[in-house]
């Protein structure tokens, strides 16, 4: 089965629906499966102790709750990016609160909770109900906190990640995913925040059958999610890195003489 690869536009659009369609573009041409976006009501998911403190933005000094509002997408966004994606990648959103989850099921039916809100069952379960595909992320998360999330949604995908951005390549214990593997039976992905590519290459050696990216136009653009993302250089190799893994693997043993080693068989060893 082919390694299924999203592209994370998350919130690294900054708001702006032509710098999205931008990373539509360039998902597109790297060949994703997937392209996906974050989508919350900043009214409930910014903390109340947060939302009128100071953020200097690009756009000038506002609180932080302006700034959220800002940057988020509402519906006539999400109008122009599925209009935009079409047929031709499929386009969905990672769900931060019920009021998100209801907005998102009006458009797809594949969503995702982030690592933050695994530990959530009222919003895990909501999000059960209203969707075909439901992935969840394992990041900041103990063992028995993902147990907890399984148990209440039964999700059809589970990442494993690193929720730190960039995450330390030593803290990535890609080892997790055979755990993972021999524990459920729900398809085992995972969502990298490492620089470079390597990481992920190795994860979809040790099973992971889908992969997730945070992508960006430009890493030094103003954001708290562009540093630890892939510009579009690097999607491009980052999916055909992967196909190639998967080109590669074979069926195992035991051991033939394949046809290109049959001329190399004829001059080195003379045989015919």
């Amino acid at each position: 089965m082919s390694t299924k690869i999203i592209a994370e536009g998350g919130i690294n659009h900054n708001g702006d629906i032509e710098i999205a369609k931008k990373l539509v573009d360039s998902t597109l041409f790297a060949g994703c499966d997937y392209i996906k976006w974050q989508k919350r009501n900043p009214d409930l998911c910014v903390p109340e102790e947060q939302k009128n403190k100071t953020k200097s933005t690009p756009w000038g000094d506002m609180t932080y709750l302006e700034y959220k509002h800002k940057t988020e997408f509402g519906k006539e966004e999400f109008d122009e990016l599925f209009s935009y994606c079409g047929d031709r990648i499929k386009c969905f959103a990672s769900v931060w609160d019920n009021d998100s989850v209801d907005f998102m099921a009006s458009y797809t039916d594949i969503a995702k909770i982030p690592s933050a809100l695994i530990t959530n069952t009222r919003l895990c379960r909501s999000a059960r109900d209203k969707f075909k595909t439901l992935i969840i992320s394992t990041g900041m998360t103990n063992e028995q906190d993902i147990e907890r999330c399984v148990h209440a949604c039964d999700p059809d995908v589970i990442m494993h990640t690193n929720s730190t951005y960039p995450s330390p390549v030593g803290e990535l214990n890609l080892k997790y995913i055979t755990y993972l593997r021999s524990k459920w039976s729900a398809d085992i992905g995972y969502s990298g925040h490492e620089y470079g590519l390597t990481t992920t290459f190795a994860a979809v050696v040790m099973g992971a059958s889908w992969v997730e990216r945070h992508i960006t136009l430009d890493r030094t653009m103003w954001g708290s999610d562009h540093v630890a993302s892939v510009e579009p250089q690097g999607l491009i190799k980052l999916v055909k890195g992967i196909r190639d893994v998967e080109s590669s693997m074979g069926d195992g043993g035991p051991r033939v003489v394949t046809g290109g080693e049959m001329e190399k068989l004829k001059s080195l060893r003379g045989k015919k």
